[in-house]
């Protein structure tokens, strides 16, 4: 069943947690400095890692966006790096098309993931990407990389009681995300 659009009125959107982690973790790598494209990717991964233990390895590249520009421009085709992005591991490689997050040493087609969170949030996708873009937006990008992932779990769907927490559809307020973005 699709989703209707936020209106003045209603601000909340029913969504899997999975999916709203996914455009949450594509906003903040974009914000970071990958193109929508790679970003989409980078937060399919992320999303996808969410039931895994979180792998802090010592050698992650944390990425803001002059750091990323000098990296993407050093890696060579075909080489990869490992990027830390909401307490997570993620490896990108350099392919014809750019960066690209993989899963089993494959790399992710964006449009895939964007056919994704078009199918999970449906009209709501627009309101739910402008949200998040604006509290991504309100925090210089060091303090974004650092503090995704508490943010997420400051707006993160939130499910009915006795809920699982995989694979059960939660509320996400819109408003809340808003006004969790602070002025610059």
């Amino acid at each position: 069943m699709p989703r209707r659009s936020p209106t003045p009125k209603q601000h909340t959107i029913t969504i899997n947690r999975a999916p709203a982690l996914t455009l949450w973790a594509t906003v903040v790598a974009n914000q970071l400095g990958f193109d929508w494209d790679e970003a989409l990717t980078v937060g399919r991964v992320v999303g996808g890692l969410n039931a895994h233990p979180r792998d802090k390895a010592p050698t992650l590249f944390h990425p803001r966006p002059e750091i990323l520009k000098t990296r993407r421009q050093k890696l060579k085709p075909g080489e990869s790096l490992q990027v830390g992005l909401l307490q997570r591991a993620v490896a990108v490689v350099r392919t014809p098309e750019g960066l690209r997050a993989m899963t089993k040493d494959t790399p992710i087609a964006p449009a895939g993931v964007q056919r994704y969170l078009e199918s999970k949030f449906g009209d709501s996708l627009q309101a739910a990407v402008e949200a998040m873009v604006d509290l991504a937006r309100s925090l210089p990008p060091e303090e974004l990389g650092e503090r995704a992932c508490e943010l997420y779990e400051q707006f993160r769907p939130e499910l009915p009681e006795g809920a699982p927490l995989w694979g059960a559809e939660g509320t996400m307020d819109l408003t809340h995300i808003h006004a969790l973005a602070r002025p610059r």
